[in-house]
């Protein structure tokens, strides 16, 4: 233990194995490129990804650029690209729900915090012990139906703000049904026309090159609209529903606790092991793509190492006014993709990510909640893969019960029931009913992932 903590302590390792004193310069501009294009890419997610949540936009934002940094420093992977995650909506949103006051919607940002400083040791220790390989344990056809869970969840939830309703959709899938239904008398054409426009750009351009920031140019077209032909046609805008964006990034969120009642202890225990099992394992399953897609032959990612940074940034992010996050497939694939070859990437897309929020955040208070929600929409979308669903068909039917089994119970229960009592499941059925996955059809899935 005393060996792999003064291995986690060592920023600068082996992941920079890459830049050397001949190339240092030509690498150092590939990551600084790289890391200008996810910041671009990254912005509009992780503000819509806060909101989904609960949450202010500026706390996507914080975060992402937070643990740019501390990944890059203290992770496991030379490629990994840390920031808000669709997997971690359902569980923040529940969180705030259950602890906002009728004086202050966001009164459950602190006890936030404080499950999060709770949660980040727990996958140090994780680390400390030599565990992380136990998070490649997870069958992928699990993973996939709580893709396919998740996908539904954000769906149900965004509809709302496509829609232009002015009543927030909460709740469970029947409640957020109910109410969808009777609040469509609140339907705006103009927000449905910006959320449809936005989702068909972001779907359009990704489709022609990677390099294209395709969310921001959707966002700017929607402000653009919203701000010249719609200006009348009264559109919710992040200014309106959540005020200003700040550009002071020096503030410290102080955990709290509501109370000590039995029931909210039990929720800090149940969220603190639910943040370090989402968490840890996101990171990993990027970190496991990310080489594969960089084709790297070199040192390759550590699993323990990526624990602990992950462990850091639990604990750290929230409290500068951050939000829960992990490692994320679709901006790591893209960090690759567009050239980055050291965790400088990283580095970089914190810096360059604070510097446009700095300079736009003016106009990203004038963007319609429709286009985030067409944002969303499209990230619910990319979460459904034909192929991997084709995969785990073909594979065997023990494993596409699991996937379909866990999909329902993330929907009708919460992402934590369904994947444990998968889990449970496949743990005991497995030796009976499962036939060995062979690491050529993992490959193929995990690759999938990233595609646009």
């Amino acid at each position: 233990m005393w060996d792999r903590l003064k291995q986690f302590l060592n920023p600068f390792d082996a992941r920079f194995e890459d830049m050397r004193r001949d190339n240092w310069l030509q690498v150092a501009v590939r990551d600084t490129s790289a890391g200008l294009i996810v910041a671009m890419m990254a912005i509009p997610m992780a503000m819509g990804f806060a909101m989904a949540s609960g949450l202010r936009p500026e706390h996507g934002i914080m975060a992402g650029a937070i643990a740019g940094m501390v990944g890059a420093l203290f992770g496991g992977s030379k490629y990994n690209v840390y920031g808000p995650v669709a997997a971690l909506i359902p569980v923040i949103a529940g969180i705030m729900q259950d602890y906002r006051t009728p004086e202050d919607p966001y009164a459950g940002h602190s006890f936030l915090v404080l499950i999060c400083i709770c949660s980040g040791p727990i996958l140090m220790l994780v680390a400390l012990l030599g565990w992380g390989k136990v998070g490649n344990l997870v069958p992928h056809s699990i993973v996939v139906g709580f893709s396919i869970g998740i996908a539904v969840t954000i769906a149900l939830t965004q509809f709302g703000e496509v829609m232009g309703l002015k009543t927030a959709v909460s709740g469970g899938v029947l409640s957020k049904l109910r109410i969808i239904g009777e609040n469509l008398y609140q339907a705006n054409g103009s927000a449905m026309f910006l959320g449809l426009l936005t989702f068909v750009i972001i779907r359009s351009l990704l489709n022609v090159s990677i390099y294209i920031p395709a969310p921001l140019i959707a966002l700017g077209l929607g402000l653009g609209l919203s701000s010249t032909l719609f200006v009348n046609d009264d559109l919710t805008l992040i200014r309106t529903k959540y005020g200003e964006i700040p550009t002071n990034f020096l503030m410290v969120t102080p955990p709290g606790l509501p109370s000590w009642d039995l029931a909210v202890l039990r929720d800090l225990a149940f969220y603190s092991l639910a943040f370090a099992f989402v968490c840890g394992f996101e990171s990993l399953l990027a970190a496991r793509m990310g080489d594969r897609l960089a084709d790297n032959r070199r040192t390759p990612y550590d699993p323990n190492k990526e624990f602990w940074g992950q462990g850091l940034i639990q604990t750290l992010v929230p409290l500068l006014n951050g939000m829960p996050l992990s490692g994320a497939l679709a901006r790591t694939a893209t960090n690759i993709k567009v050239g980055a070859v050291t965790p400088l990437a990283g580095m970089m897309k914190c810096v360059l990510k604070l510097a446009l929020v700095f300079f736009l955040a003016n106009y990203l208070e004038l963007v319609p909640m429709a286009c985030i929600g067409g944002i969303l929409l499209w990230v619910a979308f990319n979460m459904v893969k034909p192929t991997e669903i084709k995969q785990i068909w073909a594979q065997s039917w023990f494993h596409t019960g699991l996937m379909t089994y866990t999909a329902i119970m993330v929907i009708v229960t919460d992402f934590l029931t369904g994947v444990l009592s998968a889990m449970v499941i496949y743990g005991v059925l497995f030796k009976f009913l499962d036939k060995p996955t062979n690491d050529t059809t993992y490959t193929e899935q995990t690759t999938d992932e990233v595609k646009p």
